[in-house]
């Protein structure tokens, strides 16, 4: 189910942040609905965030923005959709992972309005299958998911490729590790990902990325903090949200920092904010690699 404030007197602060100077920027506030998960339009004129299981757009020139600056875009009558929605790289088609557990293309127009049908992408793999989206190839060509299986005894996450118009499936992973976040590099040769599969300890999830060709997922974070969502840039850094030590998944309403994992290894702290969840889980870099959006969910005092 869509999520909704748990927290007296809480809201949702959309906010952009200069990758060079760490200056950030308020976007939006939203006191009436909780939105997550900012994305950009392609031409940068636009972040798209997801709310109340539907998405809308505002203006990323914004600033000082409220719940009446947020236009919805229609998706044709889809079920609600979770948090995790992709653009196409050319912004004509919005992907999104509906509660139904499948996953959708919505063609758009250049202001993000509906301007098709729906189409389903994902085939049935039966109702204890869910598809999560996180990605779409540089060629928008394929889709990066999540296929969380139900068992008994819990679930299962692998990552997962399918080619846009629907196709083959290829699991990049299979096996009993915790896998989530996927996300493909800019050159399309990586896909990165969250995981536990080096953890000693339950829920201690660092980075990841494994070839999209196939082959051995290697560990690119190595820290006490629990990592999660990487977003890699068009220059080959990753920004993700590190969660404190000892965080069990990626919940919402705590402590985390928005980090920047620079092409050399290093890591630095571009925000510190009160979210987790939502804060930033789908692709959010601004087309040029220049700036981040991302939510934070304070609470008055």
């Amino acid at each position: 189910m869509p999520r909704t404030f748990e927290v007296p007197r809480q809201r949702a602060e959309v906010w952009i942040v200069d990758v060079a100077t760490g200056a950030s920027r308020l976007v939006l506030t939203a006191r009436d609905r909780l939105v997550e998960a900012p994305s950009w339009t392609p031409d940068g004129r636009w972040l798209v965030v997801n709310g109340d299981g539907r998405l809308f757009r505002v203006p990323a020139a914004l600033g000082g923005g409220t719940d009446a600056d947020l236009v919805e875009i229609d998706l044709g009558g889809l079920p609600p959709v979770n948090n995790d929605h992709v653009l196409a790289p050319d912004g004509r088609t919005a992907y999104v992972s509906c509660e139904d557990g499948h996953l959708y293309a919505v063609p758009l127009d250049a202001a993000c309005d509906r301007s098709g049908v729906p189409r389903r992408v994902s085939e049935d793999r039966g109702e204890d299958f869910a598809h999560y989206l996180h990605g779409v190839s540089p060629d928008g060509a394929t889709l990066a998911y999540v296929g969380m299986r139900r068992l008994p005894d819990g679930v299962r996450t692998d990552i997962h490729l399918v080619p846009v118009e629907g196709g083959d499936v290829v699991a990049l992973t299979d096996d009993e590790h915790a896998d989530d976040g996927c996300e493909f590099s800019a050159d399309g040769a990586w896909v990165w990902f969250s995981s536990e599969r080096e953890a000693d300890v339950p829920g201690h999830a660092q980075l990841f990325r494994v070839p999209a060709a196939g082959g051995t997922p290697e560990c690119m974070t190595h820290g006490e903090r629990v990592d999660w969502f990487p977003h890699p840039a068009p220059d080959g850094r990753v920004a993700y949200v590190s969660f404190p030590p000892g965080t069990l998944g990626h919940p919402a309403d705590v402590d985390v920092l928005v980090r920047l994992r620079e092409v050399d290894g290093t890591v630095r702290d571009l925000a510190a904010v009160h979210g987790g969840q939502g804060t930033m889980n789908v692709p959010s870099w601004s087309p040029d690699g220049s700036h981040l959006a991302y939510v934070a969910y304070p609470v008055e005092a």
